[in-house]
């Protein structure tokens, strides 16, 4: 949890920099994460403690280098390296996907169901429903399979979820009678 919240403040920070700066931060770390993943050695070299800070910077340079990272980007990730905190790299990632993403009108989601697909359009009458809820935001739904579900679906938005199966209704008239 501690790792999140401190990868969400280095996502604002690189986020709005780039904003600043006129550099798209989330094409930028897109590009940069397609490297380290195109190669097992490049990601245990960047993210295996058995390499020194040096090692990593030097290997690092070589990469920045070569995809012409901008300067702002490269000296954020000189410092997480330096600060033994290139691991969160990967969560802020993300945190600035989810931003450039929310910025550009949309937020992405998930739909879970206990079905191996959703019907289209059904999913695209909730689609329809949330936008309403979302403050106006498109949101982009995948489909996931969930075997904990009994009936019916389960969506989260970001922060917004929205339970409509069959175990959330049956818990609700559980704690009623209950009292609970």
């Amino acid at each position: 949890m501690k790792d999140t919240i401190i990868a969400k403040v280095y996502a604002d920070t690189l986020f709005e920099l780039g904003k600043d700066n006129g550099f798209d931060s989330a094409k930028e770390l897109t590009n940069l994460t397609e490297v380290i993943n195109a190669s097992n050695d490049l990601e245990n070299v960047l993210f295996l403690d058995v390499f020194t800070v040096e090692e990593k910077s030097d290997v690092f340079k070589a990469i920045a280098n070569k995809i012409n990272l901008n300067n702002v980007l490269k000296n954020t990730i000189f410092y997480l390296i330096n600060e033994k905190r290139i691991s969160l790299l990967p969560l802020i990632f993300k945190e600035v996907i989810v931003l450039d993403d929310y910025e550009k009108g949309f937020v992405r989601g998930t739909i879970e169901g206990s079905a191996d697909s959703i019907d289209e359009d059904y999913k695209n009458r909730l689609i329809a429903n949330l936008k309403s809820n979302l403050s106006g935001k498109t949101p982009v739904l995948d489909y996931a399979k969930n075997e904990d579900i009994t009936a019916g679906y389960k969506v989260t938005v970001g922060d917004f979820q929205l339970d409509a199966t069959v175990d959330n209704q049956l818990n609700d008239f559980k704690n009623s009678v209950l009292g609970l």
